[in-house]
């Protein structure tokens, strides 16, 4: 294990590149408090634990699985690494085995049968089930306890081994897309299980936010209604075996216990894992559709941390000759014009400043949209657009709620610690940054994780990074490789297998490891770029100095205001709190396919209707209304042939991934994402696999697949695309003096238009080609207002500052919506622009980023007043000078936050407003 020291040392470069960093915090060192283990706990298991390592367990620990096996639904919030896992897996793998000793104690009884308890366990990954599998297995065969049977089902799992797992399973690790999609349909056939299911366990649950949250919200509602039916013996006329589960159980929900003394229940109890956020019961609570007072929130964190060196770093100036290069997730944005740059004061530990060293290149420049294709104005969210299904999706997993004021004074203000890029003067890319710091780290030894922001990007610090060594140490190039989504999954499992035990000393990932896949004992930490959340940020800083060593982390800025303003502001990574997970389970746009589904599983009787929440009754008129459901003196019964489910997509991922297959072998080489299949996959792309180069020979939409051949080329690709929203349909409009509000149907088209083929590493411009790919269309609901050349006038706001003033307007509200709406930042798009063909003026949209709507633009246009005055004051009220991420900047910013007028949006806000409805 190489000191923290002598890393931070290793990125200093010896003092050459001191100048680069802009702040260090120290985070102290946590001493680990140890209980013993609980009485009710299995022998066999605590034996296996102790084998593990695992001498004695953590408070936190005990507190979460002493609740969960005292049969109260709870949620364990703590931090990577701090053995979340053994909270869940002691309570639930010990009551499946106590039922299993019961059975043998007296097979003759057929009543024993029915008291197997079962565990269900869901994540948001097919990773992270794989690797609880290992995990689960490992400790059952250290504890000498394979008389539990665990296996995991999703998907991918075929016919007869789904059938052995519903026979025989007492342990299935799955997905919520499984539960949605396949067993609550075929619930009959999963009797057994949802008739003994004593803990559903829902790991990482702070995954499950904005509209994807509301939909999972509504799956473990349907599935309580089931495992509890099953339980009293009433699903459907089926009889599950045994009765209540539990029977005489030692389990957490059986008639009777040890100390005599609990009642039976129905449904099994949930024990939710979290990374730290705000509030867990109360998130916990929503998920379930409990109240927060049946919600047991462990959060104390009592596992040892060693001290952990967190670095803010921003790249150096790149020279002239490459102004032109911005950084790699939009290359042809126009930059902001900001003040000149004045950094803080190094902190002490870091050394005088250096030299700096020269500027490298970047191969990893992602997909970006054109400035001047899209125009002056912005376009936020449509990174994840795929209109082929009619299907859009939030761009990221995170949200970046807005922070708290911090300096300046107004937005016209002096701004007492202003730090931004002059425009001619760019910097290098953090890609190509953390590139190079990660071959420094790894020559030094060091065990490191580098998370970057995008596929390609992740693919590039590879390749860059074994060039860099193969300069060293030929053999030091194999010990480092790349990790994203789209590779098999034997692929992946092959990778997480070998940085585990050392025979690779560094992995450039995705978020795909931001969840809790078991990596331990690794030193260093790069993140290339703010990932969006702090919840995320923490997650995965806290892969470093995992099991109570120390570690480092650094966080590499962007070539972006956010990025900028986040690396000069410490206290608002360390000083703020963790985002709260949103999401409205209540949402009737979520909520009337899923009531759909629920009866077509089992016709919805009154009694279930509280579950469901509030306007539940209203609700189900209308579908009854509109022909969805049949209401009879019985209930609602679902009576269409096609499957319920079929309804909704959990994820609104847009259709099947696209596999790359190789031309000439007929080798899968990886999947990928129909969102993004126009625009990394399309005729002459290069393909980026473990740092090998293929071109797109043919991509053929309709069967999902697209050939590529083995080339090696001297050059990247780089899509361009045309985003344009055309009103389809007024529902509602509002007249406020000159100014219109609108809210109806939108058409919200993004097209693939051409590709420019750039030589690396200089990046000229070596060719650009026209594709004739179809436009994708988005049909979804949206709010909008207008600004006619009058109140334009009025502000102030001349032609050259309306883009700016109404792009920051559009980011302002999109970022205040959430409030108004429970809603996520990612679960909404937008567009803002001077001139828009429906309306004949300058007009803000805001939208919802899913088909058909799901009722956030309808919230926003019934509170347009309230709405618009909060953002005005989070504009004014926030101190920066120019504009941060507290108020107009974007963490999804189509355009890299470019133009943004902060000043003239609050002018232009007031305007408009001057024309509100008063009350």
């Amino acid at each position: 294990m190489v000191g923290t020291g002598e890393l931070l040392d290793v990125l200093l470069a010896g003092g050459l590149r001191a100048d680069r960093v802009t702040h260090v915090e120290r985070l102290p060192a946590r001493p680990g408090e140890q209980v013993d283990w609980p009485a009710w706990a299995d022998t066999d298991l605590v034996a296996g634990y102790r084998s593990l390592g695992v001498t004695r367990p953590w408070r936190h620990q005990v507190e979460a699985a002493d609740a969960a096996w005292s049969g109260r639904h709870t949620v364990l919030a703590t931090s990577t690494g701090s053995g979340k896992s053994l909270a869940f897996w002691l309570p639930s793998l010990t009551a499946v085995r106590a039922d299993v000793a019961a059975a043998a104690l007296d097979p003759g009884r057929i009543e024993t049968v029915g008291r197997r308890g079962s565990v269900l366990y869901l994540c948001p990954t097919k990773a992270l089930a794989a690797d609880q599998l290992v995990s689960v297995e490992k400790l059952l065969t250290a504890g000498h306890a394979r008389d539990v049977r665990v296996a995991t089902c999703d998907g991918d799992t075929g016919f007869d081994e789904r059938r052995w797992v519903q026979q025989y399973g007492d342990v299935v690790l799955t997905n919520p897309d499984f539960l949605h999609f396949a067993l609550l349909p075929n619930h009959r056939r999963w009797a057994r299980l949802l008739g003994s299911l004593r803990y559903v366990v829902v790991d990482e649950c702070h995954a499950y936010r904005g509209v994807f949250g509301a939909h999972v919200a509504e799956v473990l509602r349907r599935l309580q209604r089931l495992a509890a039916s099953y339980q009293s013996g009433s699903a459907g006329g089926v009889t599950a075996p045994g009765g209540l589960a539990g029977g005489t159980s030692r389990g957490p929900v059986g008639a009777t216990t040890a100390s005599g003394g609990r009642a039976p229940r129905r449904g099994p109890v949930f024990l939710l894992a979290s990374a730290t956020t705000s509030d867990p019961a109360a998130s916990a609570a929503r998920l379930l559709g409990v109240s927060p007072d049946d919600v047991t929130a462990v959060t104390a964190d009592t596992s040892p941390a060693g001290r952990k060196t967190f670095v803010l770093w921003q790249p150096p100036e790149i020279p002239g000759e490459r102004a032109a290069l911005l950084d790699d997730e939009d290359p042809w944005a126009v930059p902001l014009p900001l003040p000149p740059v004045d950094r803080d004061a190094l902190d002490d530990a870091t050394g005088s400043p250096g030299t700096g060293d020269s500027a490298g290149f970047d191969p990893s420049v992602a997909v970006g949209g054109s400035a001047g294709l899209v125009g002056a104005a912005g376009v936020d969210g449509f990174a994840g657009l795929d209109a082929s299904a009619g299907v859009g999706r939030p761009a990221g997993l995170g949200v970046m709620a807005p922070l708290e004021p911090t300096e300046g004074s107004g937005p016209l203000g002096t701004g007492e610690r202003i730090v931004a890029d002059e425009p001619d003067r760019p910097r290098r890319s953090a890609t190509a940054e953390v590139a190079d710091l990660l071959a420094d780290l790894t020559a030094a030894g060091a065990r490191t994780l580098a998370f970057t922001r995008s596929r390609r990007a992740a693919e590039s610090v590879a390749t860059v990074t074994q060039s860099h060594l193969r300069e060293i140490d030929d053999s030091l190039a194999g010990t480092v490789a790349a990790y994203r989504g789209g590779y098999l999954p034997e692929e992946r499992r092959a990778l997480e297998a070998a940085i585990r035990d050392g025979r690779l000393r560094a992995l450039a990932t995705t978020n795909a490891l931001e969840l809790g896949v078991d990596i331990t004992g690794l030193d260093a930490v790069l993140i290339a770029g703010w990932p969006g959340t702090r919840v995320s940020l923490w997650q995965q800083a806290g892969r470093a100095g995992r099991a109570g060593s120390e570690g480092l982390v650094a966080l590499v800025a962007r070539e972006d205001p956010l990025d900028t303003y986040l690396v000069h502001h410490p206290e608002a990574i360390f000083d703020t709190p963790v985002e709260a997970t949103v999401f409205d389970p209540t949402n009737p746009y979520v909520l009337a396919p899923h009531l759909c589904a629920a009866a077509a599983e089992l016709p919805l009787r009154t009694e279930d209707l509280p579950l469901f929440g509030p306007g539940t009754r209203e609700l189900l008129d209308v579908l009854v209304e509109r022909g969805a459901l049949r209401r009879r003196p019985s209930g609602w019964y679902w009576t269409h042939a096609d499957p319920a489910s079929r309804l909704t997509d959990l994820r609104g991922t847009g259709g099947y991934p696209v596999r790359v297959i190789e031309t000439t072998t007929g080798r899968v080489l990886g999947t990928v994402d129909a969102a993004a299949a126009d625009s990394t996959v399309h005729p002459g792309a290069v393909y980026v696999h473990q740092g090998a180069t293929y071109v797109v020979d043919e991509l053929r939409l309709d069967d999902d697949v697209a050939f590529v051949g083995r080339r090696d080329v001297d050059y990247g690709t780089w899509a361009r695309w045309l985003t344009s929203t055309e009103i389809t349909s007024v529902t509602s409009e509002l007249q406020w003096g000159p100014v219109t509000w609108g809210f109806g149907t939108v058409d919200v088209t993004t097209q693939v238009m051409n590709y420019q083929r750039k030589h690396i590493p200089d990046f000229q411009v070596i060719g650009t080609e026209e594709l004739e790919l179809p436009a994708r269309t988005l049909a979804t609901t949206a709010v909008w207002w207008t600004a006619p050349e009058s109140v334009l006038e009025a502000a102030g706001v001349t032609a050259e500052l309306a883009p700016g003033a109404l792009h920051a307007a559009e980011h302002a509200s999109i970022g205040l919506l959430p409030l108004l709406a429970t809603c996520d930042r990612w679960d909404l798009g937008g567009l803002s622009t001077e001139l828009h063909t429906d309306t004949g003026q300058a007009t803000v949209f805001v939208h919802d980023a899913y088909p058909g709507g799901a009722g956030f633009a309808e919230r926003g246009f019934a509170l347009g007043a309230t709405w618009l005055r909060a953002t005005r004051d989070a504009i004014a009220g926030c101190r920066c000078a120019n504009g941060c991420p507290a108020c107009v900047q974007s963490p999804k910013c189509g355009n890299s936050n470019h133009p943004l007028e902060k000043a003239a949006a609050v002018r232009l806000l007031d305007a408009v407003l001057a024309h509100a409805p008063h009350g």
